[in-house]
């Protein structure tokens, strides 16, 4: 009996994500590693795993998400504006340079330089494809119902 992922089903695929003038964002067929997580665990977003509801093992799809089901629009809280001096010699603040920045809790956290004005450099901490349509191309290897 072929199983179909349904919320609680352990899933692993590839999966692409690629931007509408064909431009791969993210693969996991890169390093041939594919994903294995559990529908639900909050590994990918609600709107991704509505695409893959009922899908089976040996399975291929294409799913093209406007912004708001997939990374959503900005958010202009997320946009910082830093004076130059806390960039070091080694991470300049040059525009389109990818900075990651320790949080007090340990963790990192990415921002891209968007501009730099005298002093002043403007750092965006939305998620890269934050505001883009993607297509979400999918490959189902197994799925098991967990429950």
């Amino acid at each position: 009996m072929t199983n179909l992922i349904n919320r609680g089903s352990q899933v692993t695929m590839h999966f692409s994500i690629v931007l509408e003038d064909g431009t791969a964002a993210e693969s996991t067929k890169v390093h041939n590693k594919p994903a294995r997580f559990v529908m639900g665990d909050g590994s990918l977003t609600e709107n991704f795993e509505v695409c893959l509801l009922g899908l089976k093992e040996g399975d291929k799809r294409s799913f093209k998400l406007a912004p708001e089901d997939a990374f959503g629009q900005p958010n202009p809280d997320n946009i910082y504006y830093l004076d130059r001096t806390k960039f070091a010699a080694d991470t300049p603040a040059e525009v389109g340079n990818i900075i990651t920045f320790a949080q007090p809790d340990g963790n990192e956290l990415p921002g891209i330089v968007r501009e730099v004005v005298g002093d002043s450099v403007t750092v965006d901490f939305n998620h890269p494809l934050t505001g883009l349509t993607v297509i979400f191309e999918v490959e189902i290897i197994s799925v098991e119902n967990l429950n």
